[in-house]
This record gives structure tokens, C-alpha cells and sequence, in this order.
């Protein structure tokens, strides 16, 4: 009997399951919601869905019902966009939310498919809480898109920090931190903390933005920075989470010791200072928040009033430290220019009083920016503001017409006027565009009115004709001056445009930068702990190929090293060229075959004339050595060796000129140094002829110019009788050459100095001599 009712009890379950199936198959047409025909083609349907996408958009369209409209549309969209979901559609009537089993498998037991899926997953069957269309109406306030995020939450987080929660359709975690997420926002939003809620299953551009890529995640936004929740979704972590996004400098502790020193920064900060004194050890979160809302215009302090070393600072501004007193200082010190009290101090009553207090009594400009919020520009005849400047400079000589100034703005606070003053040496274009007469004025303080008429920075201003000292009579001639002004507008009679003021208090660009690197620095650390692998990738592949590269190079220039080691042959050091044989213009260091590098000197002819001197690209030096036929083996060899470490430039070529065959050459090119005279009694075989061998000269064929080498003179420069051969002349020794033979060593001292001439030469402090064009070489 019992088998028998549970036969009929299983029975009727299949049966509302199949009745409620079609119905909701019948509820949601796709066709109909867009608007077309089972015929339609992928065009009229993209078609149809952009134009009601338009017109429903949550963002452009303020019904109510809009959003759940557009829902539609975007599900009707997808799934008729799909073929596969489209045909499904049409055949069972399966919207095709779910595809949780492969096609083959729905092909094999296609009488059964309709029913096993609607019977696992099928919403509308268990009627779960997190069906898109039964989503929890307080989520809905907060729910987010792209272009709401761009445009309105991300300017805004500026002035406050948002908490967003990024959630999805079946997402069982999301139920489960909902009565969290609940008390949280019902906390938070009471104290200024902006609330989002982004839906990943509709708005997936915006949860890809985020870089969020499972559901739930929490994250916070402040200053246009992204940082996740890792920890419990407990309402203390949370809250904690919010607290930490908050930079940790907005509120300084307050005791007797350090207050003076506080409410006196006034003037080097140009803000109001704000303290209050509550009985919480603790800076209440509210007051933070607030602290950061305000950090532009306000400078914040917070009093324990429990703790000790606070007695007179209580004592002295009469604090009830049963009741959260705020204070608001502005140029004086020892008394508040406006003071709250309230056992409850709520948001709103914290903004108004703010609000009203944002600036000094007589601030001082030193941005553009504060320039137009303290002088809006001129909006209509009933809304004039006028904006009564004093024109001063800084330190002790203009402090008495300041104080002036100061008391005559306490005595005359009205709802058109604002006091400003501005700093003549911070911001000189303003003072000399206002004022006509600087001779007069100079300096002295001078006093301007002004109304700013558009953003452009056109203004009409009246400057009084005497400069400011802050005389009783120059008191009444403002004073008078602003009486006729609310009854004629027209006395503002000049006209003329200001430029924009400098930024006085903005960092440096080391310190923007210093500051750009940290927060970079602190991002990359925060993600090599939290974030997951799919975020770290493109930064762990950059790294690692980064490596790869170095370590490759280094692993190839050392095996290249060793082969070009192993390859060399070894030195022949008893072996002499034929006498007739062609001279090598390649040298290294010890005159034996190079290893690695060698200097390669050409001969400078008139087929290489060109490209090594006329046409030399720009920054491009050729170092030319004069020599003979004699005189060429030994100077070479001494060339080579003097300039070898000067190789590795790579503006620098060498060459050298014959004497025999460009003589007349050298001769008109030298006519243009100072001082060429040759070396006296040393003659070559030319007997009448200037012995110009061992002259070096540094061509710079582009700016045409040269520097001059001249070699030192024999008599200082002679060796002693028995001084052996350098280094590089015992090959030639031992072959029985005369390289080594006095005469040898002697036209090789020639260029003795010639190292130290071509560091001078890479300093730029030689001489240079100018020619007016480089004569041709034949």
C-alpha cells in the first residue's frame, strides 16, 4: 500500500513538473519579446535587440520596470543569437539556460531530455532565492553598469570609498553572505561609504573591468584603485576592509603638547583646522570618512578627551567630554570660528557644518582651482559674487596691512563678497594684469574688486587708487565702495582677461613620480599574495622571458668567448714580412696577431677620400696620421699602440696620409691652424721640404673642422744610449730590423703624448680650426 502512494505521489510531482515547464516555456517567448518572426533572420534579430536595448537601457530609461526589461531582452538576445539554444528553443521549448550535458548525450536520450533537465535545474521548479527575477530588492538600488561606473562611481570615489559585491545567478555563496552583506550596507551607508552591486551574468564587461572572475567577490574603490576582500564576510572584517582603504595620514592625534603647533599651520596649509574631542580612544570610522570627503579643504585633528595630557586643551576651549564637541579654526588660533555639539553626530549634521566652513576668512590663492571656487563666474544678475583681493607680498613688512585686511573681512562677511589675498612674488602676472600702475604700487599691498564673468577668465574689476595700508580712511574708502556696488554694478569698470594661477602647494615632479612609484609598487606586491593565477600571468610571463633573455645572452657571449679563445692561433713572434711585401695598416696593442680586437687603420686616398672625410656622418671624427714611406712601419706601429684604447667608440675612425702623395694637400689644409709651424731642423730626404711626419689630425668632415697634433720636439723626447726597445718593437728586434735602431726609436717618440692629446679630444677641449670646404685630395 505504501509503495502504491508513493508510486502516485511520484507521478503527480512529474506531472506539475512537465505543466509548470510549459508554462514557463509559454511565459518567456523570445520572439515576442524582441518583436519578430520564428523566421527571422541573425540581422533583424541584432537588429531589433540594438533598438530596444537603446530604449530600455536601466541608464537612459527611468521607469521602474526597466531594468527587468531589459533583463529580458538581453536573455531573449542570447539565446536567439545561439543557434544551438535558438533550435533547442523551437523544438522543446528550452530556453537554454542550462547545458549541463554534452550534445551527444541529449541526442541518445532525446524523449527524456526535456524532463531531466527541467527536473535537476530548473528554477521555476524549487523556486530558489537566487533566480534572476526573484533577486533581493535591496540589491537592486545598487546595482551597477558600465557606463554608471565610469561616468559617476569612479569620479566619485575621489570623495569616498566604495564596497562592491559582485554577484551571479545560481551562486550559492551569494546566499550565504547575504544577511552579512545586509547589516554591513545598513551600517556603512549611513557613514558615507558608497555601495555597488554588479551583476557578472549581465553586466560582464563591467565585472571584467573590475577583475573580478568569481562570484561572490567584494571589492573596494577609492581614488580610482581596485583592492579585494580576502578574508571572512564577517561585519567586522568587513569593516575593517573599508577602514584600511582609507590612507592613514587624514586625522592626527591631538594633545596638549602638540595643538598649538596644529591649529598654527593654518596659514602654511591656506585651511581651516578641525578638531574633535570625543571620549572614543579610537577615531570614530564616521570621522574618518568625513576626514577624507573634506581632505582638500580642511586639515583634521582628533582629541581623546579620556587620555591624559588633554586637561588643557578641555580646559581651555570648554569641552564637555560627555558630548563629540567639533571645532572649526580658522586665522585665530585661541577661538573657534564655529563650534557643534551633538550626542548623535550623524553625516548629514557633520557635511552642513563643514560645508559652511570650508575656507578662511580670507583665504589665499594659490591655484586656479580655488581661485573659481572662492570667485564663481557670474551666473545670472541674482546670483553675483564679488571677490575683494589683497594684492600683498610675504613676510614681516606687509603683516600689518594683512591684519587689516583680515579684521575689515571679519567685520563685513556677507552672503556676495569673499576676501581673498594673493602672494605678488608666487603669482606676478596676476598683480601686473590688475594693476596699471606698478611704480606706484610697488612694493606696497593694493586692494582689487573683481567679478570673474566666464570660466574663460574675463573679469571687471575696480582697484582702489591708493595702495592698501589698512588706515581708518582707506577702511572707509572700501567700505564705501562696496556700499555703491550692491546699488550700481557698473562702478567695476575695467575690463580685461587673467591668466591662470600657478599651483603653489602642488609636489614636485620628482616627488609625483616618487609617489606614482610607490602606489605602482604596493599594487604588484598586494597582487603576488591575492591575486589568482589568470591576473598574474601576463606579469610572470614578462618576467620570466625578461630572465630567459638575460641569462641567454650572457650563456652565448660566454661560449662565444671561449671559442674565439680556442680558435686563435699563437703568436709568431720571429717572423718578419718580405721587404717588398705590402705593409698591413692592421695593428693591436703588442704588434702580434690580435685576439680579440685589433685598430684598424686605412689609408686615406682619393677613393676613400670621400666617405672617410667628405661625406663622414655627423658626430663622426677621422683620426688621420701623417707619415713618409721610411717612416711608416714604426709610426704605425706606435699609432696603433697609442690610440688601441680609444677603439671602442664607435665615432671615431683611423686612417693615415701619405706625405709623398699629398703633400700639397696637407700644406693648404694646415694654412688654416694657428701656429703650424714645423719642427725645426728636422728635414727628410726633401731637403727644402717640412718634415710634417708624426702629425696627427682630427677630421670632422661634417662641421668642417680639425684638431692639430703636433709631435714633441727630438731633443726632449731622446732616448738614453742604452734604453732597450718597447715592448712592441722585440719582434723586430730579434728579426734583425731596424725598427729598433735609434732612428726607429726616435720617430716613434713622435707620438709619445698622443694618448693624453686623444683624451682631450673625446673632452672637446682642444682647439678647433675651421675650413671653409675640404679641398679635393688628387
Amino acid at each position: 500500500m505504501e509503495m502504491k502512494r508513493l508510486s502516485v505521489s511520484l507521478v503527480v510531482v512529474l506531472f506539475l513538473v512537465l505543466v509548470l515547464q510549459i508554462l514557463s516555456a509559454v511565459d518567456f517567448d523570445p520572439y515576442r519579446i524582441l518583436g519578430i518572426s520564428r523566421t527571422a533572420s541573425q540581422a533583424d534579430i541584432k537588429k531589433a535587440y540594438k533598438k530596444l536595448a537603446r530604449e530600455w537601457h536601466p541608464d537612459k530609461n527611468k521607469d521602474p520596470g526597466a531594468e527587468d526589461k531589459f533583463i529580458q531582452i538581453s536573455k531573449a538576445y542570447e539565446i536567439l543569437s545561439n543557434e544551438e539554444k535558438r533550435l533547442n528553443f523551437d523544438r522543446y521549448g528550452d530556453v537554454g539556460e542550462n547545458q549541463g550535458y554534452p550534445h551527444q548525450q541529449q541526442s541518445q536520450h532525446r524523449p527524456f531530455h526535456h524532463f531531466h533537465e527541467s527536473f535537476y535545474f530548473d528554477e521555476s521548479f524549487f523556486h530558489f532565492p537566487f533566480n534572476s527575477d526573484r533577486r533581493d530588492s535591496s540589491d537592486e538600488k545598487y546595482l551597477l553598469h558600465f557606463s554608471h561606473y565610469i561616468n559617476e562611481i569612479l569620479p566619485d570615489s575621489f570623495r569616498k570609498p566604495y564596497l562592491i559585491k559582485i554577484t551571479s545567478d545560481w551562486c550559492f555563496s551569494c546566499i550565504h553572505i547575504e544577511p552579512v552583506w545586509k547589516e554591513v550596507v545598513q551600517e556603512l551607508e549611513g557613514l558615507g561609504v558608497g555601495i555597488g552591486v554588479v551583476h557578472a551574468g549581465y553586466e560582464r564587461r563591467l565585472a571584467h573591468h573590475l577583475g573580478a572572475h568569481s562570484t561572490p567577490s567584494i571589492l573596494g574603490l577609492i581614488n580610482g584603485k581596485i583592492t579585494f576582500f580576502h578574508n571572512a564576510v564577517v561585519r567586522e572584517n568587513l569593516r575593517q576592509f573599508v577602514e584600511s582603504l582609507l590612507p592613514g595620514n587624514l586625522v592626527e592625534k591631538i594633545t596638549d603638547k602638540n595643538y598649538v603647533k596644529f591649529l598654527s599651520n593654518w596659514k602654511k596649509e591656506n585651511k581651516p583646522h578641525v578638531l574633535l574631542f570625543d571620549h572614543m580612544p579610537l577615531v570614530p570610522l564616521l570621522y574618518k570618512l568625513t576626514a577624507f570627503a573634506y581632505r582638500d579643504y580642511l586639515s583634521f585633528g582628533y582629541v581623546y578627551v579620556g587620555l591624559r595630557g588633554t586637561e588643557e586643551l578641555s580646559s581651555q576651549y570648554n569641552i564637555n567630554v560627555y558630548t563629540p564637541t567639533m571645532m572649526v579654526f580658522k586665522e585665530h588660533v585661541d577661538k573657534p570660528a564655529d563650534v557643534i555639539q551633538a550626542r548623535g553626530m550623524k553625516k548629514q549634521l557633520i557635511d552642513d557644518f563643514l560645508s559652511q566652513n570650508k575656507f578662511l576668512m580670507a583665504s589665499r590663492l594659490t591655484s586656479q582651482k580655488l581661485f573659481q571656487e572662492l570667485c564663481p563666474a557670474k551666473k545670472s544678475h541674482r546670483q553675483r559674487k564679488y571677490c575683494v583681493v589683497l594684492i600683498t607680498g610675504e613676510g614681516d613688512k606687509y603683516t600689518v596691512s594683512y591684519e587689516a585686511f583680515l579684521a575689515f573681512a571679519l567685520a563685513n562677511t556677507k552672503d556676495t563678497l569673499r576676501f581673498v589675498h594673493i602672494y605678488s612674488n608666487y603669482q606676478p602676472q596676476f598683480g601686473h594684469t590688475l594693476l596699471t600702475d606698478d611704480e606706484r604700487f610697488h612694493g606696497k599691498s593694493a586692494v582689487v574688486i573683481l567679478e570673474r564673468r566666464n570660466n574663460a577668465g574675463r573679469v571687471v574689476y575696480k582697484a582702489l587708487d591708493e595702495p592698501w595700508s589698512g588706515s581708518e580712511e582707506d577702511n572707509f574708502i572700501l567700505l564705501d565702495l562696496l556700499d555703491q556696488l550692491r546699488t550700481d554694478p557698473g562702478i567695476l569698470s575695467s575690463d580685461t582677461v587673467l591668466p591662470d594661477l600657478n599651483d603653489e602647494l602642488a609636489p614636485v615632479f620628482f616627488l609625483r613620480w616618487i609617489y606614482s612609484a610607490i602606489d605602482y609598487i604596493s599594487d604588484t606586491w598586494d597582487s603576488l599574495f591575492h591575486s589568482n593565477w589568470r591576473e598574474m600571468m601576463p606579469l610572470l610571463s614578462l618576467i620570466f622571458s625578461a630572465l630567459f633573455i638575460l641569462f641567454g645572452t650572457v650563456i652565448v657571449q660566454a661560449f662565444s668567448d671561449s671559442s674565439d679563445e680556442r680558435d686563435s692561433p699563437p703568436a709568431k713572434k720571429d717572423e718578419n714580412p718580405p721587404k717588398g711585401e705590402k705593409n698591413d695598416t692592421s695593428f693591436t696593442k703588442d704588434n702580434r696577431i690580435p685576439k680579440k680586437g685589433f685598430v684598424e687603420v686605412t689609408e686615406l686616398t682619393d677613393i676613400t677620400y670621400t666617405s672617410n672625410l667628405v661625406r663622414l656622418r655627423p658626430g663622426h671624427m677621422n683620426v688621420v696620421l701623417i707619415l713618409s714611406n721610411p717612416t711608416k712601419t714604426p709610426l704605425l706601429q706606435k699609432f696603433a699602440l697609442e690610440v688601441y684604447t680609444f677603439t671602442g667608440s664607435n665615432c671615431l675612425h683611423f686612417s693615415f696620409l701619405n706625405l709623398d702623395k699629398h703633400r700639397e694637400w696637407l700644406e693648404y689644409v694646415l694654412e688654416f691652424a694657428q701656429d703650424a709651424a714645423p719642427i725645426p731642423n728636422q728635414y727628410d730626404k726633401h731637403f727644402l721640404e717640412r718634415d710634417y711626419t708624426g702629425y696627427v689630425l682630427a677630421l670632422n668632415g661634417h662641421k668642417k673642422y680639425f684638431c692639430l697634433f703636433k709631435p714633441r720636439k727630438s731633443e726632449e723626447d731622446g732616448d738614453a744610449p742604452g734604453m732597450p726597445c718597447d715592448e712592441s718593437d722585440l719582434g723586430e728586434v730579434r728579426g734583425k730590423s731596424s725598427s729598433c735602431s735609434p732612428g726607429a726609436r726616435l720617430v716613434k717618440n713622435k707620438l709619445n703624448k698622443l694618448s693624453l692629446w686623444m683624451e682631450r679630444l673625446l673632452e672637446g677641449s682642444l682647439q678647433r680650426f675651421y675650413i671653409p670646404l675640404w679641398p679635393a685630395l688628387d
